[in-house]
């Protein structure tokens, strides 16, 4: 049990590369201030400038979409085990520690969160040149995959999203003695769980743009991401030739208006095919639907398994989502394939047999830890 016993200040740093980092952060941040913790979530570039942070984050994007992030990935993979040899991005990341360091001694915070390797490896640097003696510093990865830049690190705990990750991680580099196998922080909007018919009730009320939702069909939700990484259209197409109007599909587009746009042009004529622009109800939709297909995005996946949703895994950005996939499909939390007509048809066959559907949930119930943020808390105290 976390008992706020002194005054904790946090600074949670992130990075806008990839909405699952920050997704993490808010996450923390809300336990965090729901329990008397004074947070404060910030963009690490951003302490060289925000156009620097805006330029990284295409920059991602770019190399996700060109598929260079499979390239930069496996190259991250050949830097030496040896601590004693430095990676480039710790080197890199010396860049911006002295903003950093006067932003953490302005602020008073006592400990630090970093949600992406980037800070991570800032404060590696602040704590060797043996400035703010005494913050507590963590570490989260978010994905399913042992990061070869966790060999560089040097605070007070590392933590990681299931215990089968340890010896991985322990070969890449990693002291033993500084993971924490406590998971992935999700938002408590994903722990809990509306009744379906509630939230169909509800989705229904709000998603009928098109004329009414059959609420007795099997419902289907896909989440494509912002980048709209994946075949969303390809995959409504195959949906809708194997089961015409039996069922309803929810397509959530976030930002990407593009993507959201199209697939109203493409789908005009289907009154089942419901695009969807950003919303911040997808755990209610989760909660509404039988199946979601998603691309296999760290934080994402955690919090599908938090919800106990049926999941399957489309098409990963190379990297770390690609070991995401491997690690659920493995632990039978999802099914992962790239073939949308495959997709489909384990979808049907998650609504048709209850012996599957249920195996992978309870698998999702066995894997996923719903007190993470409290145990990150109480490792910082």
């Amino acid at each position: 049990m976390f008992k706020n016993t002194v005054d904790m200040k946090t600074l949670i740093l992130s990075c806008d590369m990839g909405g699952g980092h920050n997704s993490a952060a808010k996450a923390l941040a809300q336990w965090g201030e729901s329990h008397g913790v004074e947070c404060e979530i910030a963009d690490t570039l951003s302490f060289i400038s925000t156009d620097f942070s805006k330029t990284m984050s295409d920059l991602y994007i770019f190399t996700t979409k060109s598929n260079l992030i499979k390239i930069i990935y496996r190259t991250g993979e050949m830097v030496p085990r040896s601590r004693k040899v430095k990676s480039p991005v710790y080197v890199a990341n010396k860049i911006y520690c002295k903003k950093l360091y006067d932003h953490i001694a302005e602020g008073g915070f006592d400990s630090v969160i970093c949600t992406h390797v980037f800070p991570a490896e800032a404060m590696t640097v602040l704590r060797r040149r043996g400035l703010l003696p005494g913050l507590r510093t963590v570490f989260v990865q978010t994905d399913y995959d042992a990061l070869p830049l966790m060999k560089d690190l040097e605070v007070d705990g590392i933590v990681i999203p299931h215990p089968h990750l340890i010896e991985e991680c322990v070969a890449t580099g990693a002291r033993r003695d500084l993971l924490y196998p406590f998971g992935i922080p999700v938002r408590k909007e994903c722990w809990i769980r509306v009744d379906k018919a509630d939230a169909r009730e509800e989705c229904s009320g709000i998603f009928s743009d098109s004329g009414s939702i059959n609420k007795d069909a099997h419902w289907y939700l896909i989440m494509s991401g912002s980048m709209g990484f994946g075949k969303t259209g390809e995959l409504i197409r195959d949906i809708v030739d194997s089961e015409g109007k039996g069922v309803e599909v929810f397509a959530v587009c976030g930002s990407n208006t593009k993507l959201r746009d199209r697939l109203h042009k493409d789908f005009s004529a289907d009154a089942n095919i419901h695009p969807i622009g950003f919303t911040d109800l997808v755990p209610l939709l989760m909660d509404a639907c039988d199946v979601l297909f998603t691309k296999p995005g760290g934080l994402s996946s955690t919090e599908a398994a938090a919800k106990r949703i049926p999941l399957i895994h489309t098409a990963p950005i190379p990297g770390c989502e690609t070991d995401n996939a491997r690690f659920f499909h493995y632990h039978g939390m999802s099914y992962s394939t790239t073939d949308t007509m495959q997709q489909v048809a384990v979808a049907r066959r998650i609504c048709s047999d209850p012996a599957f559907r249920v195996a992978m949930t309870a698998a999702q119930a066995a894997n996923t830890f719903p007190d993470t943020s409290e145990q990150i808390f109480n490792l910082l105290r």
